[in-house]
């Protein structure tokens, strides 16, 4: 059917999305109903609004119905899904939506009462041993989308092979064969529940079961100052609580933004990695002289950190530094201890810090990379556990992700807030800040320099140019950048690593994915990856250097190179 013929069918679909439809020009027709929102590895995502490639309750109950029959399939005995959703438009009736399908397939469902962080779903899961779990958000990005996450019975979010199977169940079905239910029948059945509070208590306490060293927070709790922004989002009720409850006598919400809102109106994006975002938490920080400003995206499984540096300013950490720094307290604590399990290990992505292989190198412990994408860390904490050969400690992702413990498979951010408080407490006890901390790192492990530039390009022409730009990149490597030789190729499309002096080639044993990566002779890396979830290529810059100045200036001459390369 072509995208003329699907507007006209979504006409006939109720009043209000006619009315949305009704009066668009032909370009704005064929964007929205060209293709269906396309259903990733991670799920949905996408602008919120009527059409097959916009988020609505009729595409959320098309991928529900897809799920439905694929679980169905399986044969699983008594199937069950948890729900969880964000504080984005829709996200409580998208949520609903779904669990209503689910309940008309015959599948029970437990849903949140409120909103909840994603973390909190693939908790749920675990703890109530459910087949599947979904949370409906878009995590940090604009208001204008929303999204619909597929997590598993193991709390990961879904495999490749589930999400094949998925996508070819969503494909066959048709708007007409949707099934669902009238919410007081499926509530009557026993079909549509609700979360405990029992549940949610487990949670809180295992998170504060992770600290490290209480009796250096019992010492600290009185000194150290904490502001925290859940920009609009989840985190408000479970990070202040988690905080709270360990003890720290200091901790100040930014008032602006701790209510959930969908418009995110006291920011640009709702994304930690954004500096703007703190513009309020620094006034309130300057003012109060807090040591720690502490903001979660909308769905509280990332969190950025601001710290003072030498001269008394506030600085943003990146997610490497602050990644880096989580694994260097938690070795070095766990050491000093006693308390390193055996066969510990740490996990990261491909694009996240070599910085971290430095630390744990120090320490003697095992680290492991994986693809871009922090369900590849869960599917290892899995491998882990059922092998029975390694204790995972923490793992981690530049894009602001981190995760210890193995009760929850996915980044968690009210974990992370946690271990971070903690961290700067140990600091502070050594009359120090986060930043000297991570100049205490390059000192004696090296200045490493990491940085991210994303490309947008929307549109079908958009996702033209995007595969124009990896096959291009693929196919005629550059044989320099910024003055140095390209010496190896990664293609993890392919699986393979080519040595472009030798000319030997070796496999790449990860999941096929459209990745290529560029190591130069002095030992940096340039990332290529289109987003999974946005319409962006994106390109990981990775370096060392002499010095910050050395680290930063071979940084820029690699974006510019490529830049100019892409153009």
């Amino acid at each position: 059917m072509g995208y003329r013929e699907m507007y006209e069918r979504w006409l006939t679909f109720d009043e209000e999305t006619r009315k949305e439809l009704t009066g668009l020009d032909e370009r704005e027709i064929e964007d929205r109903f060209y293709r269906e929102l396309e259903f990733g590895t991670g799920g949905l995502r996408g602008v919120i609004g009527a059409g097959t490639n916009r988020m609505n309750i009729y595409t959320v109950r098309k991928a529900t119905q897809g799920l439905a029959n694929y679980i169905l399939k399986k044969g699983i005995g008594n199937p069950s899904v948890a729900l969880a959703y964000d504080s984005r438009r829709y996200s409580d009736v998208f949520a609903k939506e779904a669990a209503l399908v689910l309940n008309a397939n015959g599948i029970k469902t437990y849903i949140y009462k409120e909103l909840r962080p994603t973390p909190m779903l693939s908790f749920v899961v675990r703890r109530l041993n459910l087949t599947a779990g979904i949370v409906i958000t878009a995590s940090h990005n604009p208001k204008e989308y929303n999204g619909y996450k597929v997590y598993w019975s193991d709390g990961g979010q879904i495999t490749e092979e589930h999400a094949k199977g998925i996508l070819k169940e969503i494909t066959s079905v048709d708007y007409g064969d949707i099934k669902t239910i009238d919410f007081e029948r499926a509530s009557m059945d026993g079909l549509y529940n609700y979360i405990e509070d029992e549940v949610e208590e487990d949670y809180i306490d295992l998170v504060k079961g992770l600290t490290i060293n209480k009796s250096l927070i019992d010492k600290m709790a009185d000194e150290i100052k904490i502001i925290y922004t859940p920009l609009h989002g989840t985190g408000n009720v479970p990070v202040r609580r988690v905080l709270k409850e360990l003890g720290y006598k200091h901790v100040s919400v930014v008032k602006e933004q701790e209510m959930p809102d969908p418009n995110f109106s006291t920011v640009k994006y709702p994304n930690p990695e954004e500096h703007e975002v703190f513009t309020i938490a620094l006034e309130m920080a300057k003012r109060d002289g807090a040591d720690l400003i502490l903001g979660t995206d909308p769905d509280c499984d990332r969190v950025g950190v601001v710290v003072k540096n030498n001269e008394g300013e506030y600085v943003v950490l990146t997610g490497n530094q602050t990644g880096a720094l989580l694994t260097y307290y938690m070795l070095s604590q766990l050491k000093e201890l006693n308390k390193m399990p055996e066969n510990p290990v740490v996990v990261k992505t491909i694009v996240t810090t070599e910085l971290a292989r430095r630390i744990c190198d120090d320490f003697g412990v095992e680290i492991i990379d994986v693809l871009t994408g922090f369900k590849y860390i869960g599917e290892k904490i899995k491998e882990f556990e059922e092998r029975g050969d390694k204790n995972f400690i923490v793992g981690f992702e530049e894009s602001y992700g981190y995760l210890a413990g193995t009760f929850v498979r996915d980044k968690d951010g009210v974990i992370a807030s946690s271990l971070i408080c903690e961290m700067a407490a140990y600091y502070k006890s050594r009359g120090m800040s986060l930043y000297d901390g991570i100049m205490e790192l390059y000192e004696r492990y090296g200045y490493f320099r990491e940085d991210l530039k994303s490309i947008t390009l929307k549109g079908i022409e958009g996702s033209e140019k995007i595969k124009a730009i990896m096959e291009d990149l693929r196919n005629n490597t550059p044989k320099e950048l910024a003055g140095y030789r390209v010496v190896k190729v990664k293609d993890y499309k392919v699986g393979l690593e080519k040595d472009l002096l030798s000319g030997d080639k070796a496999d790449i044993n990860l999941p096929k994915s459209n990745v290529i990566q560029l190591i130069l002779e002095d030992g940096s890396i340039v990332t290529a990856r289109p987003s999974g979830t946005e319409p962006k290529i994106k390109f990981y810059f990775a370096t060392i250097g002499r010095d910050m100045k050395d680290s930063s200036d071979k940084i820029e001459n690699m974006k510019k190179e490529i830049l100019r390369i892409t153009e």
